[in-house]
């Protein structure tokens, strides 16, 4: 097995290096902020994020379908996600308000529906001898399926939050790490 370092030398010595301290510090700088502008401006921070994601499925359409020119391997799928991602970008970016309040619902349903066929898969384990832990977590899992899928706006809001959360503990990790880092 190859002796790793990290903090010294380059890939072409095939040793790998530690991210920088400032990369990492800048990283979770990021993310606190990105954190507290869900926090403080949900809606217009969630647009912003659906339309760099609208330009990243128009601009991925594109390519896989400049792709189709030089490799014609899986041309029938290629061709499938060039359309809908063309699609996908245009519509995102002609609507981003809409879509920053569609994206986020319909997540919370497809979490929903998941939800409710693990659940109920557990539950059917639970009632042929896999424990009553099982069966509990199955029924569990309906209800949270249920939850979803009842009211997906408000759990389309509430992921927002649950992101900005992640993103202020994220950042702040990284923010420590950073300093722990050897410069």
């Amino acid at each position: 097995m190859a002796n790793v370092k990290f903090g010294a030398g380059s890939p072409e010595t095939g040793v790998a290096v530690a991210p920088s301290r400032w990369l990492v510090l800048l990283l979770g700088i990021i993310a606190v902020l990105f954190g507290v502008l869900f926090f403080v401006y949900p809606v217009q921070t969630l647009t912003l994020l659906v339309t760099v994601l609208g330009f990243y499925w128009l601009f991925n359409g594109i390519v896989v379908f400049i792709s189709l020119f030089g490799d014609t391997t899986g041309r029938g799928w290629k061709l499938l996600v060039s359309i809908l991602g063309i699609l996908a970008g245009i519509l995102v970016l002609t609507y981003p308000l809409y879509s920053a309040i569609l994206i986020p619902t319909v997540f919370a349903i497809i979490i929903g529906v998941e939800g409710l066929i693990i659940g109920a898969v557990y539950l059917a384990q639970g009632f042929s001898g896999g424990g009553w832990g099982t069966g509990i977590l199955g029924i569990l899992s309906i209800i949270f399926g249920i939850i979803l899928i009842a009211d997906p706006l408000i759990a389309a809001v509430g992921l927002v939050l649950l992101l900005a959360g992640l993103a202020i503990v994220g950042g702040i990790a990284a923010i420590v790490v950073s300093f722990r880092l050897p410069g």
